[in-house]
């Protein structure tokens, strides 16, 4: 059975988050090792200067890093997207290969140069721009979908 890791900055705050969430968490448990690795939140004055951001960035791309193993993914916007199904094939060709994927989140200023460079492959949410407590929430349910494919499942419709 595949490990699946999401590695995440910050904790989900919000209560409907993370219910979905855990709800998610709950239906991988009979496909895959599944968890979520929270790092720190770096803090920052409200009106921060870009090297105050620059720096925030790193500090928790740093912690990102050390949380990484396996076929790495960084959820970034300047990449590719993927449909549901693509999603789902690259998550079996990495099953063939691997024994943990982990997934990479940034916070509210994305990923360091770092993190994506630790990076295998990247995958893109949109061209929206998402809270990124509620890019986890949405990260779960695509890996959900996505083993829901695999099996033929009429989840995915």
């Amino acid at each position: 059975m595949i490990k699946v890791k999401v590695v995440c900055v910050g904790k989900v705050k919000e209560k409907y988050f993370s219910q979905a969430i855990d709800e998610y968490s709950k239906r991988l448990s009979r496909f895959c090792s599944f968890e979520i690795i929270e790092v720190a939140e770096s803090n920052l004055p409200l009106k921060p200067s870009p090297a105050q951001i620059q720096q925030c960035v790193e500090q928790e791309g740093q912690r990102l890093v050390e949380k990484c193993s396996g076929y790495v993914i960084a959820c970034d916007l300047h990449h590719e997207q993927w449909s549901s199904e693509e999603f789902s094939k690259k998550l079996q060709q990495i099953k063939l290969t691997n024994s943990t994927v982990t997934f990479l989140i940034g916070g509210s200023y994305g990923l360091s140069s770092q993190a994506k460079q630790k990076a295998n492959a990247y995958f893109c949410f949109g061209n929206v721009t998402l809270p990124h407590t509620l890019a986890r929430v949405v990260l779960c349910e695509q890996i959900y979908r996505a083993f829901m494919l695999e099996t033929n499942s009429c989840y995915h419709k």
